[in-house]
């Protein structure tokens, strides 16, 4: 679940196991898809020498097809409009490429390059344009960034396809597109059929914490993922309701108590978060066999002050579940982007520590549980 640009689907898969992700992000769906392919290098490398004619080809001022871009307000207000005329004309190139695995290749160099020409700090999560100095002196090299993208990530390609020319077997690889806070469809995934779950859920709503949604639609409305804007609103937590289901937890109901202190309306929307969680996890339990595995990579936010025990919640809410508490593991978060302090209040002088470590929390499925034991 939660599968992202699957980078745990490659691990396992060049590992020769089979692996199964699902995400509500389209475009993170289309990466994980683009980097468990293995496109023909032949033909690979001559669709990549036809583009490189077809960027010299192009004449500044003389394109006049540029592409309609649904899910952007104002485009010219994120591009500027040599960019259009570049990405747009890029964009024919790809929709005509036969080959899906290879047109899949060439996407997702284009929605880096969509990203790292457009007029938003790519330093950032969220949606934020560059100021006026900055914009004045930004002319980035569309072209450039693009054939820079295939170079790289056809090395990238190129070590993928040996790890796995090395296996005596290919394994399977699915990409699904279900909601596991609604339900894990068994058509898809058997009930018991999964030997480990490895994944990092959201840190919580996408609206307060990591903006998924707003970080790919840019990219995701070039591609033509219509349904882009509502990828955070459909996120664990997204919609904010009053979620009187109960949460095993005693750690949480704590915190979520001293959150209603300070702020009732912040309250019900922490508790909806982890009310979607809960489900997840209790569809997440039923497809993992006997003794199987889950391991949670989670991070403790704070909101008003109050530290939230995600990784106890997690161990709560799987033994609730019927699986055994394995360990619990801290570490550093790698590539931290967020800064080391923030100012959730808006108010001069006070500051918060945010999230510098994660933890990863590993559970087994018990074989006998105490319900069928009472059984």
């Amino acid at each position: 679940p939660y599968c992202g640009s699957g980078t745990t689907l490659v691990e396992g898969f060049v590992r020769g196991i089979n692996v199964a992700g699902t995400d509500l992000n389209p475009l993170a769906r289309l990466i994980s898809e683009a980097k468990l392919s293995l496109p023909e290098q032949s033909e690979l490398d001559d669709a990549i020498s036809r583009f490189n004619k077809y960027c010299q080809a192009f004449q500044s001022g003389r394109f006049e097809g540029e592409v309609e871009v649904v899910g952007i307000r104002n485009l010219s207000f994120w591009f500027k409009p040599d960019v259009i005329a570049k990405l747009s004309y890029l964009k024919r190139f790809i929709d005509d490429i036969p080959s899906k695995q290879i047109q899949l290749f060439f996407q997702v160099a284009f929605s880096e390059t969509v990203r790292e020409s457009s007029n938003t700090r790519i330093d950032e999560f969220k949606l934020y344009r560059y100021d006026s100095a900055r914009l004045e002196k930004f002319a980035p090299n569309v072209f450039a960034i693009m054939q820079f993208k295939l170079r790289r990530n056809r090395l990238g390609l190129q070590a993928f396809a040996r790890r796995v020319q090395s296996l005596p077997k290919i394994p399977m690889a699915h990409i699904y597109d279900f909601n596991t806070v609604s339900d894990i469809p068994e058509q898809l995934i058997s009930p018991e059929s999964v030997d480990i779950v490895l994944t990092s859920p959201p840190y919580g709503d996408s609206r307060t914490t990591v903006a998924y949604g707003q970080f790919s639609r840019l990219s995701s409305a070039w591609l033509g993922f219509g349904d882009a804007i509502s990828v955070d609103r459909n996120l664990m937590g997204g919609k904010v309701y009053r979620a009187d289901v109960e949460l095993p937890s005693k750690a949480i109901c704590a915190a979520l108590r001293q959150i209603a202190l300070a702020d009732g309306k912040r309250e019900q929307e922490v508790r909806a978060f982890y009310a979607d969680l809960y489900r997840s996890i209790q569809n997440v339990a039923t497809v993992i066999r006997k003794d199987g595995y889950a391991c949670y990579v989670v991070g403790n936010r704070r909101v008003k002050g109050v530290e939230l025990p995600t990784d106890v919640a997690v161990r709560d809410f799987f033994e609730r579940c019927g699986f055994q508490h394995v360990e619990t593991f801290a570490r550093a978060i790698p590539n931290k982007r967020m800064p080391l302090q923030n100012s959730p209040t808006n108010e001069a002088g006070k500051r918060n520590a945010t999230m510098t470590r994660e933890f990863v929390v590993v559970m087994q499925k018990m074989k006998v549980t105490w319900q069928t034991a009472l059984k």
